[in-house]
C-alpha cells in the first residue's frame, strides 16, 4: 500500500511538474532576430510584435539586429539555427533565408532548419519611371527597350525584386541597356536621369507619385495606394513572387511554444498601429498562417528556380 501511494504520489508530482513546464514559456527574455539594420519595415513591425509579446507575457522581449548579406551568409539566421529550439530565439526573416539559405552552401542552414510561424509583410516593391517616359505599361516598356537603351536602377542583383525584373525582361523579349545598384532609389534618381526605370519601394516615391508612372507592383496582390497598377503575377504568372517577411523558429520547437508566439504576432500585425504602417508606406501587412506560409515557401522555391534558369 505504501509503495502504491508512493508511486501515485510520484506520478502526480510528475504531472504537476509537466503542467507547470507547459505553462512556464516564456519565463526568460525572448529575442527576435532581424538580419537587417534597424529602421526598415520588417524591423518596425517586429518591434511592435516584441512589445506586445512583452506586455502579454510579462517577460522582456527585444529585437536584435544582425545585418548580413541579402544573398547570404545570413548571420542572423545562423544565430537562430544554432540556438536551442525553445522559442527564446525567433527569426524575423525575408524570403531569401527559408527559400535559398539552405541551397547556397551555408552549412549551419543545411538542410533546411526553419519552420514558419506566419508571414506578415510584403514589401511594396514596384517598377517605376518618370512621368514623361515614352511608355506607361510594361508591354510598352518592352517594345521601347527593343529599340532603345533603357537604364535600370535597383538595390542589388541578389534581391528577389531585381531578379524578377530581369526575368520579366527575358520573358518579354528585351534586355535593359544597362543596370546598376543604388543606395537610394527615389524621386531624385528619376529626375536626375541616373536611371530610366527604377526597381524600388513605393514608400520611397510617394512624395512624387503624381509625377511618376508605376508600371507594375512586384507583390502578391495589388497595393491599395495604387489600385490600378497590376502585379507582376498578373502580367506573367510564372513570376508570381514577392519580397516578404515572416517569423520563423527551428524545426524542433514545441507546438505550444509556437502557438504562444503566433497568438501575439497575428494580433499585432492586424492592429490599428500596424495597419497604419501599411497605409503610410504601401506595404501589405497581414497574417498568413503557418500552413499557408509553408505552401507559399514551397511555391516560391519553384519560382526562384525558374528565375534562375531564365537568368543563367
Amino acid at each position: 500500500m505504501k509503495f502504491t501511494h508512493a508511486v501515485l504520489g510520484a506520478a502526480t508530482a510528475a504531472l504537476m511538474t509537466a503542467g507547470a513546464a507547459f505553462a512556464e514559456y516564456p519565463e526568460k527574455p525572448v529575442n527576435f532576430i532581424v538580419p537587417w539594420p534597424p529602421g526598415d519595415l520588417e524591423d518596425v513591425l517586429t518591434r511592435m510584435i516584441a512589445e506586445d509579446f512583452q506586455n502579454e507575457y510579462g517577460v522582456a522581449a527585444a529585437v536584435v539586429n544582425k545585418p548580413g548579406g541579402g544573398g547570404g551568409p545570413f548571420p542572423g539566421a545562423i544565430e537562430v539555427a544554432n540556438a536551442p529550439a525553445d522559442g527564446y530565439t525567433i527569426g524575423s526573416f525575408v524570403i531569401g533565408v527559408p527559400v535559398v539559405g539552405h541551397q547556397i552552401d551555408i552549412p549551419p542552414l543545411t538542410p533546411a532548419k526553419f519552420d514558419p510561424l506566419g508571414i506578415f509583410l510584403t514589401y511594396p516593391f514596384v517598377i517605376a519611371t518618370s512621368g514623361d517616359a515614352p511608355y506607361s505599361t510594361m508591354d510598352e516598356l518592352a517594345a521601347y527597350a527593343k529599340e532603345n537603351d533603357v537604364a535600370l536602377g535597383h538595390f542589388g542583383d541578389v534581391l528577389t525584386p531585381t531578379q524578377v525584373t530581369k526575368a520579366y525582361a527575358k520573358t518579354a523579349g528585351f534586355e535593359f541597356g544597362s543596370d546598376a545598384a543604388f543606395d537610394a532609389l527615389d524621386c531624385n534618381t528619376l529626375a536626375s536621369g541616373d536611371a530610366d526605370v527604377i526597381n524600388t519601394t513605393l514608400q520611397l516615391i510617394l512624395p512624387c507619385l503624381d509625377s511618376v508612372k508605376v508600371l507594375v507592383a512586384i507583390t502578391d496582390q495589388r497595393i491599395p495606394l495604387i489600385p490600378d497598377t497590376p502585379t507582376i503575377g498578373e502580367l506573367e504568372p510564372s513570376l508570381d513572387i514577392a519580397l516578404w517577411n515572416g517569423l520563423f523558429v527551428t524545426k524542433e520547437t514545441p507546438q505550444d511554444v509556437r502557438d504562444k508566439i503566433i497568438a501575439v504576432a497575428s494580433k499585432t500585425v492586424m492592429s490599428d498601429r500596424a495597419q497604419a504602417v501599411a497605409k503610410e508606406t504601401g506595404a501589405l501587412v497581414y497574417w498568413q498562417n503557418a500552413q499557408d506560409s509553408t505552401a507559399r515557401i514551397e511555391k516560391d522555391i519553384e519560382t526562384v528556380a525558374r528565375i534562375g534558369e531564365l537568368l543563367n
